[in-house]
């Protein structure tokens, strides 16, 4: 498996190449030179497998050799070592909880696969140089700089990505975060972890970030002092482990909706979407033979790609902040891979995918009456997701003329973040206090280190020069 640039005027390169540098030298987004294409076979035996082995089989083609087998298996195995239920709200809508993990938040599975996968990368070589015996000759420095890592986050990355990468060796991480625009518990978790993790809190919004981030990617002068990548969803070694939540989705779903002669309805999945990382694996899951339904993308105000889907035109506008901060993006970079899934087919596009755009007051008492009528609490995100899936179940009861309209009828939503990262707005809507989980108590007692940077590339530029 090798990878290209999506602006398709840079070289080729293999998993390794790209987990490192992140982005490619023409500032296009890598993207695999062949979409898997499971068998009816493998489709089926995953119904049965272990996370660990679905997992492994799901991403050693995309590694492509560039990591052992062992070393992948154990890889995989500690990436998904949580739980990912599939909990009924109400008949028709499904939640899948992906906020198990250590910093409660669905990026914790790209975020700990891609941290895993540099340390190894590091490792290698360092264990190649000394079986080498290399010398530090000038020509050896830069690959003798240890990895640093930039990653722009709207919420939950930046604390997924510190978790991920904390202690790893031979790597740095540079987390930019935009201030104010975060929740406490979410500045906490990417403010204080120290050791190898530095975060910088920007004066802007998390398109600024990103945009500083993209352009490090192709300075020539902060590459010739860092080996620069970036743990975004920009990243293959971020984007393309979440796949795996679908996999798992679609194995709970399979258990609960198989009949005897194995069949069962499509599973139709609204996501709440930001940065469209998340949405895209799910379709890059699809595309590979996983046999899902319809996609929804749930948006908030941010709604680019929802206009776009309705107007075929394309119109970046500024990010406007929003209770569900982590979809406050205003140029979504991963919405280009969408577009190569699709081969780039207006029309194919809009029969995969529809979108909603769920505003604020909606997002807020979708939330206080999820909670009294259905005993369930929503995060913000999972909220519009939530009114985004009504939307589209009403529009497909309308036009559904199937005699099982009670299974075709339905549809999972991605809950993303637990709902205690979002205190202010969840417990305004539903009027109680939210248990503070046990996995994040410590991070009350600790005090948030971060660096004020104004938002533009050369404040940042003359950060990482003085740095050295």
């Amino acid at each position: 498996m090798h990878y290209y640039s999506l602006v398709k005027n840079s070289p080729n390169v293999d998993f390794r190449t790209a987990a490192i540098t992140g982005q490619a030298p023409d500032r296009g987004l890598y993207f695999p030179n062949t979409i898997l294409k499971f068998t009816a076979a493998q489709i089926e035996s995953f119904k049965t497998l272990d996370k660990a082995s679905l997992a492994f089989e799901v991403m050693k083609p995309y590694v492509g050799g560039t990591i052992d087998d062992a070393s992948l298996k154990e890889i995989c195995a500690e990436t998904i070592n949580f739980d990912f239920p599939l909990v009924p709200i109400t008949e028709n809508i499904l939640s899948l909880e992906l906020f198990h993990g250590p910093t409660l938040a669905f990026k914790d599975v790209g975020a700990r696969f891609m941290s895993r996968c540099l340390g190894y990368f590091s490792k290698e070589k360092k264990e190649n140089e000394r079986n080498s015996n290399l010398t530090k000759s000038s020509d050896d420095n830069a690959t003798n700089k240890p990895t640093t890592v930039l990653v722009a986050t709207s919420g939950d990355t930046g604390g997924a990505v510190a978790n991920g990468f904390l202690g790893v060796d031979g790597v740095n991480v540079i987390i930019l975060y935009p201030k104010g625009k975060v929740s406490p518990i979410q500045e906490l978790q990417l403010t204080t972890c120290g050791q190898n993790i530095t975060a910088l809190e920007v004066e802007g919004s998390f398109d600024d970030c990103q945009a500083i981030v993209k352009e490090a990617f192709i300075d020539a002068d902060l590459n010739e002092q860092y080996n620069l990548t970036s743990a975004n969803s920009i990243n293959v070694a971020r984007w393309l482990p979440q796949q795996l939540y679908y996999f798992f989705a679609w194995q709970n779903w399979v258990a609960k909706y198989q009949d005897a002669q194995g069949n069962y309805p499509a599973m139709n999945i609204v996501v709440p979407s930001g940065n469209f990382g998340n949405i895209c694996a799910g379709m890059m899951a699809k595309a590979s033979g996983l046999p899902l339904g319809h996609f929804i993308a749930a948006c908030n105000a941010n709604d680019v790609v929802t206009r776009y889907l309705t107007t075929e035109k394309y119109e970046i506008h500024k990010a406007v902040a929003t209770v569900s901060n982590a979809m406050d993006v205003g140029n979504p970079s991963n919405f280009v891979r969408i577009l190569e899934i699709l081969e780039n087919n207006f029309p194919a596009l809009t029969k995969s995918l529809s979108s909603y755009s769920i505003n604020d007051t909606t997002t807020k008492d979708t939330i206080a009456r999820v909670y009294k009528t259905n005993n369930y609490t929503l995060d913000p995100h999972g909220a519009v997701a939530f009114a985004a899936a009504e939307i589209y179940l009403a529009n497909l009861e309308k036009n559904n003329t199937s005699s099982n309209a009670q299974y075709n009828n339905s549809a999972i939503i991605l809950e993303t973040a637990h709902p205690v990262k979002f205190p202010e707005v969840v417990e305004e809507a539903i009027g109680q206090i939210i248990a503070i989980p046990e996995s994040v108590k410590f991070l009350l007692d600790k005090k948030k280190v971060s660096i004020p940077l104004a938002a533009n590339y050369t404040a940042f530029k003359n950060w990482m020069i003085n740095l050295i």
